[in-house]
């Protein structure tokens, strides 16, 4: 019998659960909306009814699910002990690892979403082989996670790499974490739906250019910062601008010095696309399974 972990991708618009294999194959995946209206218990019972759903299907596969990993827009703390999503009010200093272990009987591993991503992307992405670089996600929220020298950045408290507040707009619109000019509150789905009117499916090509032109920014400040070599970004808005906001990225990146000359930073996009999310969640599972035998 195989070992599997059940992957839990929570975000500001979905929770997504599935089962990851230690190979990182993805053998099954199901997902909610999330309700934001909602209170903080009804909001954890929509995530059972797929956890269980998976369960049930680790049953059906004949697999054994060792461990449950969870990947969560932030912050955080340490493991997932609490989350306060800056986009689901109705969970703040949410005791969610605890409530998963009571509902799963295994052990829980958590950490921030976007450092989930970085794991899976230096795992088989887009950053394999490459030992300094950056992921974010720009969906609802906007995260980061950082790698250096092969290692992923905990920092004091596990927030490491929120560089969703990375200020690209100084005096700019308030954000959440109660700054103005926040990369997450100009560039971010919910920024670019409350400033234009329009969801952010349905963008005008100065809308990808502006998006990509902040997230380009960022990428440049925190590249040279700590001397990275790639970012790599995914998330749905990302994913949905395409060419137009990658290419506008890149060109600012490029339009910022470089301390380390003609070695300039790359832009690129996830590779795992819609599955990075979970199987980020996978690994972070199979980290923390790890830690705890050495």
């Amino acid at each position: 019998m195989s070992d599997v972990i059940l992957a839990l991708d929570l975000g500001g618009t979905k929770f997504a659960a599935g089962l990851v294999n230690l190979r990182g194959e993805l053998l099954g995946r199901a997902r909610v909306e999330v309700d934001r209206e909602s209170s903080s218990q009804p909001l954890f019972d929509s995530l059972v009814g797929i956890v269980e759903e998976q369960l049930e299907l680790a049953g059906d596969l004949d697999v054994r699910v060792r461990a449950v990993g969870v990947g969560c827009a932030g912050p955080i703390g340490r493991n997932c002990e609490t989350v306060s999503p800056v986009n689901i009010g109705a969970w703040r200093d949410y005791p969610l690892r605890a409530q998963l272990a009571e509902l799963t009987d295994l052990p829980v591993f958590g950490d921030l979403d976007a450092k989930a991503l970085a794991l899976s992307e230096g795992w088989l992405g887009a950053a394999k082989g490459v030992d300094n670089f950056c992921a974010m996600t720009v969906s609802t929220g906007v995260g980061g996670g950082i790698v250096i020298d092969g290692e992923l950045l905990d920092g004091n408290t596990g927030n490491a790499g929120h560089l969703g507040h990375v200020i690209v707009e100084p005096g700019g619109r308030r954000c959440g974490c109660g700054a103005r000019g926040c990369l997450e509150a100009e560039a971010s789905g919910g920024a670019i739906e409350s400033i234009t009117g329009r969801p952010p499916t349905e963008p005008t090509y100065e809308v990808m250019q502006r998006t990509g032109r902040l997230v380009g920014r960022a990428a440049a400040m925190v590249s040279a910062a700590l001397d990275l070599e790639l970012v790599v970004i995914g998330g749905s808005v990302a994913f949905g601008f395409a060419a137009t906001f990658f290419n506008t990225a890149q060109e600012e990146l490029d339009r910022h010095p470089s301390l380390a000359g003609p070695r300039r930073p790359r832009l690129t996009s996830a590779r795992l696309g819609d599955q990075g999310p979970l199987i980020g969640a996978g690994a972070v599972g199979i980290r923390g399974m790890r830690r705890r035998q050495r």
